[in-house]
């Protein structure tokens, strides 16, 4: 499983932590869930960090069965539709910078 992780690195405007979410939760992430070949979203809000980490207010996570996958779902309107609807909320809320890593997973049992 290939996950890409999307790392919101900054601030939320004072005050509008919830506002945030909600808005997250509910302009954005169905485009997100929209995605060829999803296999699962998960928007992790931040509630706590280790002293001197940084502020990292949402972390999103998009699994893919495999690269091939990803690069359809980066190449897809769906995704132009979810940065857009992203951008937008950003713009509202958010202070900072968003950078991208994409692992696979290794799973051990027992």
């Amino acid at each position: 499983m290939i996950t890409r992780y999307a790392l919101f690195e900054g601030r939320i405007h004072t005050g509008q932590t919830e506002a945030f979410r909600a808005a997250i939760l509910a302009e954005v992430l169905p485009h997100w869930q929209s995605f060829p070949d999803v296999l699962a979203v998960r928007v992790c809000f931040e509630n706590e960090r280790d002293e001197g980490a940084p502020e990292m207010p949402l972390i999103l996570a998009i699994s893919y069965p495999n690269r091939a996958a990803v690069d359809t779902a980066l190449a897809s309107p769906q995704r132009v539709a979810a940065k857009a609807a992203t951008e937008a909320v950003l713009e509202r809320y958010f202070t900072g910078r968003i950078h991208h890593h994409i692992t696979q997973a290794v799973e051990r049992v027992g």
